[in-house]
């Protein structure tokens, strides 16, 4: 006969309670096991992090543009872009590489076209780049012939949201404004300043990603909007650094700006090349003027200045000129796109003769902003102008025709 203890009611409850509590442990613990398992399996990539436990990434999150860095095309060897092809045989592509207008028809002419050189390809008006959608599109149009240009505007959304890799933070923009010019360019806007150590940390960024894309030409937007004083320049300290990274990667690069109507030989020589508009009147004539007769007629006057004129190209190492456009009604792009489809081609012809047999580059329109206008042609959106032989206006066959011509001529 065996002697059994009874269990007082205290003693019971304890034992009760610690059952469950185990039990529930036991619960928690294989269920946690089983969901960690199935992140595991479903994961795309598992990295460590800096914190104890294993990092599991389920789904590549959204990022800051700016936080990763563009890929680089170790195979590419950099060719140096000749200044003198481009003023010959370049073509105005503006936003190519950053999807204006419908990136299915630009790309397809872009990849046929016979042009050497594309014109602010990357647009960075009031917008930050994205180098990723940039690689994806020189990818598509393919070509190992050609060199694009990135547009540093003197326009900012201080609202942008833009990573700072160098200070793993986000760059501050407000911070890279010129005094009193909140809103100068709409709502959530400024002009940047050379001179503002945040500006210039974001355009050591943006162009040493741009050259580790492939991007070997750069040109600055409006420079009086952006120097405080051009006889005091801050961007050569700009210009300095992108050249000795260039130099250092061994990737040639050319630098170009749109200097308005400055004057000083030694500013404009900081740049390899000076751009800007041809001044392009109703009857497909031009200007005999160094200001647009449209919007200047007396002294005082705002002057559009037209480079090509001896007033500033005599003074340059370069200039390159281009149907020109400032979103209004009478702009060189809304002149050339009222035009007859005949006098269209008269006018390209005899601008890119005569033009470059000056020495002044010409480029021929692939892609450019149209003001909103009933009377011109324009592409598939009416913003834009396209010369597509079937979905614009049908410039396309002529250009590739003038552009074959300008090479033949080497």
């Amino acid at each position: 006969m065996f002697l059994t203890r009874k269990n007082t009611p205290q003693k019971t409850k304890r034992h009760n309670a610690f059952v469950t509590v185990l039990s529930f442990c036991f619960f928690v613990g294989f269920f946690g096991i089983l969901v960690y398992g199935g992140l595991l399996i479903g994961a795309k990539n598992i990295t460590p992090s800096h914190e104890p436990g294993p990092f599991i990434e389920t789904i590549t999150p959204p990022h800051h543009l700016g936080k990763i860095a563009p890929k680089k095309d170790l195979t590419l060897l950099w060719k140096t872009p000749d200044i003198n092809r481009m003023k010959r045989e370049g073509c105005v592509a503006d936003g190519l590489l950053s999807g204006y207008n419908k990136p299915d028809i630009d790309i397809p002419l872009a990849r046929k076209s016979n042009c050497y050189y594309f014109h602010r390809a990357l647009e960075t008006w009031r917008h930050v780049p994205d180098f990723n959608k940039a690689h994806d599109i020189i990818a598509k149009i393919d070509r190992r012939d050609v060199f694009y240009s990135m547009f540093i505007a003197e326009a900012i959304d201080t609202k942008s949201d833009y990573y700072n890799r160098a200070e793993n933070r986000s760059f501050h923009f407000k911070k890279m404004c010129k005094r009193n010019s909140k809103n100068y360019w709409g709502e959530h806007t400024c002009q940047p300043d050379f001179g503002k150590e945040e500006y210039r940390a974001y355009l050591r960024q943006i162009t040493r990603d741009a050259m580790d894309s492939g991007i070997q030409v750069f040109i600055f937007g409006q420079i009086r909007h952006q120097e405080d004083d051009y006889k005091k320049p801050k961007v050569d300290n700009v210009i300095r650094e992108m050249r000795a990274y260039a130099k250092k990667n061994n990737m040639p690069i050319l630098i170009g700006a749109q200097t308005g109507d400055i004057t000083r030989k030694s500013y404009l020589q900081l740049f390899d090349f000076i751009e800007g508009g041809v001044g392009l009147h109703d009857d497909g004539g031009i200007e005999n003027g160094p200001c647009f007769s449209k919007y200047y007629s007396k002294e005082g006057d705002w002057c559009w200045p037209l480079m090509w004129h001896p007033t500033y190209a005599t003074k340059a190492k370069n200039v390159i000129v281009y149907l020109d456009w400032n979103g209004q009604i009478g702009d060189d792009m809304n002149t050339f796109a009222r035009l007859s489809t005949p006098k269209r081609h008269a006018v390209l012809r005899n601008l890119h003769k005569t033009l470059t047999r000056q020495n002044i580059g010409f480029l021929l329109p692939l892609l450019a902003p149209l003001p909103k206008d009933p009377l011109s042609c324009h592409g598939p959106r009416k913003h834009f102008y396209s010369p597509s032989m079937a979905h614009g206006c049908p410039d396309y066959d002529l250009i590739n025709a003038i552009l074959h011509g300008a090479k033949r001529q080497e």
